[in-house]
């Protein structure tokens, strides 16, 4: 799924990919290539460079070599970081940046060093057309996965069997992506990704997913989320994880309590809107102070899981029940 600053993107100059999604920002990157990239004089007019394999002095003549026979040249950089020590680099890539010679389409992919302040990522943020690619938590992993098959293939992935692929297969984007093409295939266009096709597809399906449990606990299903959080802890889920997630998932639930539909809209990411239905009628089971409440809990749990020495497991049946006490329907299952 290219961005929309992406997508309407029109003429040439210099594309600045970054962020911690290495899969989108290739993606990204190879939409741009495609985008611009004349395939019949690909030979003169592409090159690829890795910048920690690349001299200063080759990237300045591939930048400044104009087109040939067609009206794009395009280079590709990957790991741009290498080159933010280099003066004469820096100079090279944020001159082309301010003033792109004609006819160059300029990808620069990069990874910013955690906690880094170099100037250099600043200056060409400004300069470039800039796309900040920040990793998808994975509590939200499923229902990028849906929008995506949506969006790229026109195939139905139906939650339950974006939750079980991920459960099956981890949070990688790339490797679910990967996972849902097959699936797409060996259902056929015109038939929906189901939970069954995951299980057809030699994928090994967890007895109880993270997200649905998530559910669980968000429809006040606590005796079963008791018992799934036994299993999802022996499947090697960590209490730290689950917490972030549910922590997300009350939050929305309390933006649904105190603004409803309209609100919670808003709030969701474009992706993930279409879940709002759900999450309206979860948000039907509690009110204001409940929510307080449970989120409340979970910073406390989480300070606990931090510094105790109790089991995390304990910590958490803890909070789980204690959200029986209140709400329009209690403990209701």
């Amino acid at each position: 799924m290219l961005p929309k600053s992406l997508a309407a993107a029109k003429g040439g100059g210099v594309f600045y990919l970054h962020g911690e999604d290495e899969y989108r920002k290739l993606e990204a990157a190879r939409a741009l290539v495609e985008r611009y990239l004349d395939p019949g004089t690909r030979d003169f007019n592409f090159d690829r460079l890795n910048g920690s394999e690349t001299t200063v002095d080759r990237l300045a003549t591939v930048i400044a070599t104009p087109p040939m026979m067609a009206e794009w040249r395009v280079v590709h950089v990957k790991e741009t970081e290498a080159f933010a020590s280099s003066p004469k680099a820096r100079a090279v890539i944020l001159g082309a940046a301010k003033s792109p010679p004609s006819g160059l389409v300029l990808i620069l992919q990069a990874t910013v060093p955690a906690r880094s302040r170099a100037r250099f990522y600043k200056d060409l943020a400004k300069l470039a057309r800039s796309v900040a690619f920040k990793a998808v938590p994975s509590h939200e992993v499923p229902a990028w996965l849906v929008a995506w098959a949506k969006e790229e293939l026109g195939t139905t992935l139906e939650l339950d069997a974006a939750r079980a692929l991920a459960g099956a297969a981890g949070t990688n984007l790339g490797v679910l992506v990967h996972e849902v093409r097959k699936l797409t295939a060996m259902v056929g266009d015109e038939s929906p990704v189901d939970r069954a096709a995951v299980a057809k597809g030699g994928l090994r399906i967890p007895r109880q997913d993270r997200w649905g449990w998530f559910d669980l606990v968000a429809e006040r299903r606590i005796p079963e989320a008791a018992r799934g959080l036994s299993v999802l802890l022996g499947q090697g889920e960590t209490p730290v994880g689950l917490v972030i997630g549910l922590s997300s998932q009350m939050l929305r639930i309390g933006v649904a309590v105190e603004g409803g539909a309209s609100a919670l809209n808003q709030a969701l990411p474009p992706y993930q809107r279409f879940l709002a239905r759900r999450i309206l009628g979860q948000a039907r089971r509690w009110n204001s102070a409940d929510v307080a409440q449970a989120v409340r809990g979970l910073r406390r749990l989480d300070q606990l899981l931090k510094a105790s020495s109790l089991a995390g497991g304990v910590l958490m049946e803890e909070w789980l029940w204690s959200l029986t006490g209140g709400g329009s329907t209690g403990g209701a299952s």
